[in-house]
């Protein structure tokens, strides 16, 4: 196997732990996925993490919303991967958010590049949103209608 094989099994098995530390609420998991410093960007805002702690904060706040509406399950699916070098991947991931009896709620796409760190671990070192708020918007919208 050559150095720039890198299984797929691999990049879906860091997207299964991902979810399941969001679906445990787990923000010290969440930013152990990440390398420091990481970037998150969308339309709307791009934001630089340098401290890991201001990382798992900005996780906390994303977990109230979670709290209140309901998400108990979070499922990733890996829709595809480029392998860019040997220590660097992208990945097109689709997040499906459901509620405790697995009925949906949302989901979204998000892009990741990840890079492997100097012990081997994939991290996250570039987070791109692509529609989380406006799939977000569109599930309100309808909650509030009906």
């Amino acid at each position: 196997m050559s150095d720039f094989t890198i299984p797929m099994q691999q990049v879906n098995i860091f997207f299964e732990t991902y979810a399941k530390a969001l679906e445990r609420y787990d923000t010290k998991g969440m930013a152990f996925s990440y390398n420091i410093p990481c970037t998150m960007i969308s339309d709307e805002n791009t934001s630089l993490f340098n401290d890991i702690s201001k990382l798992e904060g900005f996780f906390n706040l994303g977990m109230g919303f979670y709290r209140q509406f309901g998400i108990a399950h979070v499922r990733a699916e890996v829709w595809s991967r480029r392998i860019l070098t040997q220590h660097i991947i992208m990945v097109k991931v689709n997040w499906y958010y459901m509620d405790v009896f697995k009925n949906p709620i949302y989901d979204c796409e998000y892009h990741y590049v990840l890079k492997q760190d100097k012990h081997k671990q994939w991290k996250i070192i570039l987070s791109v949103s692509v529609n989380e708020k406006e799939k977000i918007e569109e599930w309100q919208a309808v909650r509030l209608k009906g």
